[in-house]
């Protein structure tokens, strides 16, 4: 029976990273799937140098299972594996399929830390699993979130959760003793880079249970994604898009205007919450105790 999804081959899922102590200590990555249906107008995935044909359609790498037992049970050192770099581990045909909770037992099974990253509520879904991986080996859930404030959140991203949905979600997993936090970006300068933007998604962290926020001031645009996020923000914020060429021009970093006193807004706001913010720290915490687990292992 032919598969009612696309999908496209692969021969390896999880790949050893170059630094894992610059982004959340990730020692590999694994993408599951290619492609993403949140329609994020401001996705840089999407980017031209990625070369990823029909961005908006999710598709499936064959046999992923299969390839991501082989791929674990071939590394001699354990470590935490992170997914949702390209492709939110969470999206619509996981529901179904669920190969990601799948891949989150095998995982488990070959004693490996994890690290989601996600829009979508259904990562509350697996807080069994995560559960018995964070008996052994580090646990960190980060969700991805830019705006406090529903209705733009539907503007910007328009097939995703909702920004309360999400942190309903945080909630959840909060409450069985995961360690969360957000991932607050992007900062859009001239759209949701303000005061009460970055004040508000803090406390709404903290009340959630979240243990930690790192953002960026600002975006990142190149070939590929500057054209779509062009298009897609005249419709909702006319007359913007001449700002962001006539200050960034083709630039890549596109920083705030105001990403100075955005900054002091924010590590206020998380000290008086006691919220983690920077990287270092935030690496620390979600490991601490689990120094002695990631080690060398012989496959049997």
């Amino acid at each position: 029976m032919e598969a009612q999804y696309p999908t496209i081959p692969a021969k390896h899922i999880v790949f050893k990273t170059k630094s894992p102590d610059q982004w959340f200590g990730i020692d590999y990555n694994m993408n599951i799937y290619r492609g993403c249906s949140h329609g994020c107008i401001y996705c840089d995935s999407r980017s031209d140098c990625f070369k990823v044909q029909d961005f908006g359609t999710v598709k499936v790498k064959e046999e992923a299972l299969r390839i991501i037992r082989d791929d674990l049970k071939r590394r001699v050192v354990t470590g935490v594996v992170g997914t949702g770099a390209m492709s939110d581990p969470y999206n619509p045909l996981e529901r179904e399929l669920n190969i990601t909770r799948h891949s989150l037992e095998l995982i488990n099974a070959y004693r490996f830390g994890v690290s989601l990253c996600t829009k979508s509520d259904l990562a509350a879904r697996d807080a069994d699993i995560l559960s018995d991986i964070k008996a052994h080996s580090p646990v960190i859930v980060k969700f991805s979130i830019s705006t406090a404030d529903d209705d733009l959140c539907r503007q910007l991203e328009p097939q995703v959760a909702p920004t309360s949905q999400r942190f309903k979600a945080l909630e959840q997993l909060a409450r069985q003793g995961i360690f969360c936090g957000v991932l607050m970006v992007p900062l859009l300068p001239y759209v949701n880079d303000t005061e009460e933007n970055v004040r508000a998604i803090v406390r709404m962290a903290k009340d959630a249970g979240a243990k930690f926020i790192y953002t960026y001031m600002g975006m990142t645009l190149r070939a590929g994604s500057r054209e779509y996020y062009y298009d897609h923000l005249d419709t909702i914020l006319p007359g913007v898009k001449e700002k962001y060429m006539k200050r960034f021009g083709t630039r890549y970093n596109c920083t705030s205007p105001r990403s100075k006193k955005l900054w002091d807004v924010f590590t206020q706001e998380c000290v008086e919450q006691d919220m983690l913010f920077d990287m270092r720290n935030i690496i620390r915490h979600y490991k601490h105790g689990y120094e002695k687990q990631m080690m060398f292992r012989f496959n049997i």
